[in-house]
């Protein structure tokens, strides 16, 4: 049986499984990985399932350890409180209090890569504001869908740009200001084109009514040590490299969640942490099916057929395949989007800077959360302002979703002038 033949059986099998018999993600891509490695006459090809799990460990420290450190951000107070201040300052202004709440609403995502994380924390708490300011409910979870989509693409934390690097062996380092040239102006203008028309400047008391409870008068400053912490750490390991240690991204936010348990509201810290595990559980199962689907790919010889296809596609097609295949492969993961796909696609536009062309695709990739019938962002979003049907809110999420493509294109193909500024 050939390559190409086993490739597009181990895709078939997947689809079936995650779409139509709805089993988990994780479980899905692990199930097609075996059978892939039985169809190429490889076996159970245990050491390969068993190394392809672990392919992605570093990955899924990471987002353990961000889980937990948003979850210490919650429990203690610190996120309220600093969703009531910013909210509280800007409330007058409409410009700089849309772009407030889009950063509130990305921040989880940048911390954890994950868009889900975004929507069921920040997106729960900024929700009620937005409807209150004037914009309609589906409008509102567009937004938050939206916001949560650029959070997960945003530095510091990127998962989908991990897991292509890691497939191509290309170190997390560098990507910082491709992806803040991606991700600002969409902030800016995806903020302005749902919600500058609706939105309102309403009265003092009627925003103190639905702000959320702040306990920085209680702690003081003290309140955002843990936040301090994370950034100083992060912003040393990179400007201070020669007389700082790299302790790695999960330490850091370790450290920081343990710092966390001394400077707000006192909560059970075990608790908390299992409550992040179970909320993680499912991002990191999909990672280690990702990891054994990959190997098993490799071990058949699907991926290099992969990578050999598209470098023989026109460049017009080749973009036209990005365009369209990152996104719909996404409706089932983003995640399995980056790594089936991403890494070929990197691999076929070698010429160009790898790093710049892993910030574009996972921007291209992150609209796997706005396609059904998974769509997380938009289900999750749908679900914040108690919308049954989310095809609403994506409704709204489909122009900005072109100027999110339209972007994560545009810097495929300028990535040679980029590559000379950046």
């Amino acid at each position: 049986m050939s390559e190409a033949v086993i490739f597009l059986l181990m895709v078939g099998i997947f689809a079936i499984l995650a779409m139509i018999l709805k089993l988990p993600i994780g479980v899905s891509l692990a199930i097609s990985a075996l059978a892939g490695a039985l169809l190429g006459g490889k076996g159970l090809a245990l050491r390969h399932l068993v190394e392809g799990s672990f392919g992605y460990f570093e990955t899924i420290l990471i987002i353990l350890a961000a889980m937990i450190f948003m979850k210490v951000l919650q429990a203690s107070g610190i996120l309220d409180s600093i969703t009531a201040l910013m909210l509280k300052t800007f409330y007058r202004k409409k410009l700089p209090l849309l772009l407030t709440v889009m950063v509130l609403i990305m921040f989880p995502g940048m911390i954890t890569g994950s868009s889900t994380a975004a929507v069921l924390t920040t997106g729960v708490l900024v929700a009620p504001v937005l409807i209150r300011l004037g914009l309609s409910k589906v409008k509102a979870a567009a937004l938050i869908a939206m916001g949560a989509i650029l959070g997960m693409i945003a530095p510091p934390v990127n998962i989908l740009v991990m897991i292509m690097g890691a497939g191509v062996d290309m170190p997390y380092v560098g990507l910082t200001l491709p992806l803040l040239i991606i991700v600002v102006p969409l902030a800016l203008v995806i903020s302005l084109w749902l919600g500058y028309k609706d939105i309102k400047i309403i009265r003092y008391d009627e925003m103190k009514s639905i702000l959320p409870e702040s306990v920085f008068s209680l702690f003081g400053f003290r309140l955002y040590l843990p936040l301090v912490v994370v950034l100083v750490l992060m912003l040393s390991q990179s400007l201070l490299a020669d007389i700082m240690p790299d302790i790695g991204i999960p330490a850091i936010f370790m450290l920081g969640s343990l710092v966390g348990l001394f400077c707000g509201r006192p909560f059970h810290f075990l608790k908390i942490t299992q409550e992040a595990v179970k909320e993680a559980m499912p991002i990191l199962s999909i990672l280690v099916g990702v990891g054994m689907f990959i190997q098993i790919m490799t071990l058949t010889g699907g991926r290099g057929w992969a990578v050999i296809s598209f470098l023989s596609l026109p460049p017009v097609l080749l973009y036209l395949g990005i365009g369209i295949s990152m996104p719909l492969f996404g409706a089932v993961s983003a995640y399995g989007s980056a790594s089936i796909l991403g890494v070929p696609f990197i691999l076929a536009l070698i010429n160009k800077n790898a790093i710049i062309t892993a910030s574009a695709l996972s921007a291209i990739a992150g609209l796997g959360d706005l396609m059904p019938p998974t769509a997380l962002a938009g289900m999750f979003a749908a679900q914040v302002i108690g919308e049954k049907n989310y095809f609403k809110v994506l409704r709204y999420c489909i122009v900005p979703a072109f100027f999110l493509l339209f972007v994560g294109i545009g810097v495929l193909l300028l990535a040679p002038i980029l590559d000379k500024f950046i």
